[in-house]
């Protein structure tokens, strides 16, 4: 699979680039270095107060959100795979410790509820790079570049977002996709969550980058 870089004029339609907040930045990521574990799988924090308190993330999140009340969590771990793949209706900000890659599709890809696989592309995001992610972008967990260092990797998100599902009737439209509060989730038959009652959406192949690195 092609892994491009989000310098790469393929990543325009799927998000861009922050700059100007470097100082910010650098808070964050050594925040998210020393004051967030390292699973061996994925893990995944809403809201972090070690991240949430910092001066530098008020400030970040202000200008990321407009003044919106947000939420500074975290991504951590070990992957490869794709698994699923999630749209909010607002974008999302994520900036890593270290090189991270993104697997992304659009959500005008999605035809009659499903989504081909094989629309999915690749895109690796450096270390202390401040992406934004576009709300009408798909994605999931990230996955690593290097095996043994893993990833940690902000996601900042209107706050509330990814916390329980709301008591929300299904009525059409993505409503059968909604799996938590503000993020609708399609998932590949072969994901655990799939087996938990996520919507089985994502057909072809369960993307698996680990010979690509």
């Amino acid at each position: 699979m092609t892994i491009y870089p989000v310098t790469a004029p393929e990543f325009a339609p799927y998000g861009r680039i922050i700059t100007g907040y470097e100082n910010e930045c650098a808070a964050v990521v050594g925040a998210l270095r020393t004051s967030t574990p390292l699973p061996d799988a994925t893990g995944y924090v809403p809201e972090e107060p070690a991240l949430q308190n910092l001066p530098e993330a008020s400030v970040l999140g202000a200008a990321l959100f407009g003044g919106m009340p947000f939420q500074m969590g975290w991504c951590n771990g070990h992957n490869t795979r794709l698994n699923c793949l999630e749209y909010h209706r607002d974008s999302e900000f994520n900036l890593g410790t270290q090189d991270f890659i993104l697997l992304l599709a659009k959500e005008d890809e999605i035809e009659n509820g499903k989504l081909d696989t094989a629309r999915v592309k690749a895109f690796r995001v450096p270390a202390g790079t401040l992406v934004e992610v576009y709300a009408t972008t798909l994605h999931y967990a990230p996955c690593h570049t290097d095996p043994a260092a893993g990833f940690k990797v902000l996601v900042a998100l209107p706050k509330g977002t990814n916390t329980p599902r709301p008591d929300l009737p299904v009525r059409g439209g993505d409503d059968a996709c909604l799996w938590a509060c503000n993020k609708w989730l399609l998932a590949h038959p072969e994901s655990s969550e799939a087996a938990q009652g996520a919507q089985a959406a994502l057909t072809g192949i369960n993307i698996d980058i680990a010979q690509d690195l």
